[in-house]
């Protein structure tokens, strides 16, 4: 018989004091990304940011909402957690990039069947870690105990960010015209998206362990596909203004569902594929799933996380500043993304 001095709740599966615990200890972590703007104290109703930007006219609010899908587990079979969490922030920050946001905050939100210490602060600590990288505070989030929910030792992630910008600099795609060029700046592996597919070629019907080693691929497959989502905002927001047409964060959907994202009425995306190379992951995904072409360009990023659309005079300066390769142009057409 369980002990009567263990409260009911416990007893049903919620430690309200652990969580009280370890929400206790986040003072200091959070505080080392607040800036001036944040007031009020962690662990308030509500996160409290003060909306005062000093020449900015006209600013604009841009938020996101998203999550890090399946790549979790490959988190729980690697107990690692930091990276889910930089990866969860990086992903977020990226979308609110490709409209010229900075961030201002992120919120994050934790869901387990059972608080794990271990897992809350590697969690916390990568959340903590990518914010003070972007310049964004973390200003709360919420922590849920749902005991039966979730699998033992799994949980769930899901964040949000709300970032600025000057309406006037605003980036819409609208000023895309046909003869501009698309540059591609390269992905860090598979970053947050086509995970249910890698899982179910790599691991469930061909059985590799994390440990295997892929030919051409540098690191042991649990590692390489642990892999940090990279945050493209620092050099996008380092671009002299106006030279940026449009930008695509290439997620779920990969270049084929993004790309048109951003197209004007009457634009296409012309993506020559032979012009970069594709990192080997994703050739094998390709090989031993029997995926076809097109779909593995809609699934997976194919080592390009961000597409960038210049004019062709700026093309050589931008993808000097920022490492990018020429992937493709704007023609004429119905608002697609052809391959070829």
């Amino acid at each position: 018989m369980p002990s009567r001095k263990t409260k009911a709740y416990t007893r049903a599966g919620v430690d309200v004091d652990l969580g009280n615990r370890l929400k206790g200890g986040l003072q200091a972590r959070l505080a080392a990304t607040h800036t001036a703007n944040v007031i009020g104290k962690v662990g308030g109703f509500g996160g409290l940011y003060r909306a005062h930007f000093p020449g900015m006219r006209d600013p604009v609010l841009v938020s996101s909402v998203d999550g890090v899908g399946t790549k979790l587990k490959i988190a729980f079979a690697m107990n690692r957690h930091s990276t889910v969490g930089a990866d969860l922030v990086n992903h977020c920050v990226n979308d609110i990039a490709v409209v010229g946001a900075r961030p201002l905050f992120f919120l994050d939100y934790i869901g387990a069947g059972k608080l794990d210490p271990r897992v809350f602060h590697q969690l916390i600590a990568g959340f903590a870690r990518a914010c003070a990288a972007a310049g964004c505070a973390l200003i709360g989030g919420e922590t849920a105990q749902m005991p039966g929910m979730y699998a033992p030792g799994e949980y769930d992630l899901a964040g949000t960010v709300v970032g600025v910008v000057a309406r006037a600099r605003m980036i819409d795609g609208s000023r895309i015209r046909p003869g501009d060029v698309i540059l591609g700046l390269a992905s860090d592996g598979l970053h947050t998206n086509g995970y249910s597919l890698a899982r179910a070629i790599l691991i469930e019907q061909k059985k590799l362990s994390l440990e295997a080693r892929l030919p051409g691929v540098k690191l042991p497959l649990g590692r390489e596909l642990m892999r940090v989502h990279r945050s493209y905002q620092p050099l996008m927001s380092a671009l002299p203004r106006n030279v940026l047409k449009g930008a695509a964060h290439i997620t779920g959907g990969g270049l084929v569902d993004n790309l048109p994202r951003i197209l004007p009425i009457g634009c296409d995306a012309v993506i020559d594929t032979t012009s970069w190379t594709v990192p080997a992951l994703f050739r094998h995904l390709e090989t031993m799933g029997s995926v076809p072409r097109e779909e593995m360009y809609q699934v997976f990023n194919m080592g390009i996380g961000m597409a960038l659309v210049v004019s062709a005079k700026d093309a050589a300066a931008v993808a000097r500043l920022t490492k990018a390769r020429r992937i493709g142009r704007i023609e004429k057409g119905s608002g697609r993304t052809r391959l070829v």
